[in-house]
């Protein structure tokens, strides 16, 4: 038998009828349950959240994945070149696209551009993680830091800002990353260059988040719960991490996701400059620039770009509805 307080079959924790009925007991939910059942009803947010998680797989597999479905990524397949023709394009429809080569093959030297494109999920995504990691651990700090003690702090904070969002970051990553030698600081290769982007990303974009965590937390340390931290005797470094910080996840968080898709697009950029990772190593953006001389040829150019569009799209889709599943006003 069933009483108002117990749990019915096929009735709805948020269900409203269902607890007029008698049926369901009321339930208190945290601000993660809220915020969860709010996105996964946003399917558009789900969409991206799910090809988000496909490629971090693609990335961690890449080598079982190529071994199952592609050819090593600087393999030369010079058969598949036509030497005669004098344009050392691919033999066949739709550069050599088969089943050996699911997207056809380069010019000139037929590497597979399957596996270069698996190969350079890694690249864009571990330099677009790791570079918004340092920039939402130092926009995150130097944002509740000025946001909360104010005066002088937050001024040259403040300042300090505004210098680092009028620095031309194009400019300083060209001339940065083509001076650095391929030995430099006990690294060398694609390791070196992989920290040289990171830094170059992560710490002159910081201020964008730095800017919205200080005007979250100037209106937080107005709150009660901050002022009964006080009066309890609680330490500023208390107060900041225990206190504030927690409340800051949410913004966080959003931004964050909002960010990866924007270091992303600058990596490639870099590297279709030629200051990124240097060749042989599998890039979109290298690919992209190596596509630009085979113009009539679109196939060697569609893949990278629509690898790099579809990653971008599903980071923006996921962190747009994220945004909206942590607002306490959305309904």
């Amino acid at each position: 038998m069933t009483t108002p307080l117990e749990v019915g079959p096929g009735s709805s924790a948020a269900d409203p009828e269902a607890v007029l009925a008698g049926v369901r007991r009321i339930e208190g939910r945290s601000l993660s349950q809220i915020a969860w059942s709010r996105l996964k009803r946003d399917r558009v947010a789900i969409a991206g959240g799910i090809v988000i998680v496909l490629l971090i797989l693609v990335a961690i597999f890449a080598p079982l994945i190529v071994k199952l479905l592609g050819h090593p990524p600087n393999e030369f397949h010079q058969d598949l070149i036509d030497t005669k023709g004098g344009t050392l394009a691919p033999i066949g429809r739709f550069g050599a696209m088969s089943w050996d080569h699911l997207f056809g093959v380069e010019p000139v030297n037929g590497r597979d551009i399957f596996s270069r494109v698996v190969y350079g999920s890694r690249i864009s995504l571990l330099i677009a993680f790791f570079a918004t990691l340092l920039s939402v651990a130092i926009g995150t700090t130097m944002g509740i830091i000025a946001g909360y003690f104010g005066g002088w702090v937050d001024a040259v904070i403040s300042r300090l800002m505004d210098i680092f969002l009028a620095f031309p970051l194009l400019v300083f990553a060209i001339a940065l990353a083509g001076v650095i030698p391929d030995d430099a600081f006990g690294m060398q290769g694609d390791a070196l260059r992989i920290m040289l982007l990171v830094f170059i990303i992560g710490f002159f974009n910081w201020p964008y988040i730095g800017r919205i965590i200080r005007g979250q937390t100037l209106s937080l340390r107005e709150r009660e719960f901050v002022d009964a931290a006080r009066s309890l005797g609680a330490r500023r470094p208390y107060i900041l991490i225990t206190e504030l910080l927690p409340n800051l996840v949410a913004p966080i968080l959003v931004y964050a996701t909002l960010l990866i898709p924007t270091n992303i697009l600058f990596e490639a950029a870099l590297s279709f400059l030629g200051v990124g990772i240097r060749p042989p190593t599998a890039t979109w953006g290298g690919m992209l620039s190596d596509a630009v001389a085979f113009y009539t040829m679109p196939h060697f150019m569609l893949w990278p770009g629509l690898a790099i569009f579809v990653t971008v799209l599903a980071f923006n889709l996921f962190g747009d509805g994220l945004r909206d599943a942590l607002d306490p006003r959305a309904r």
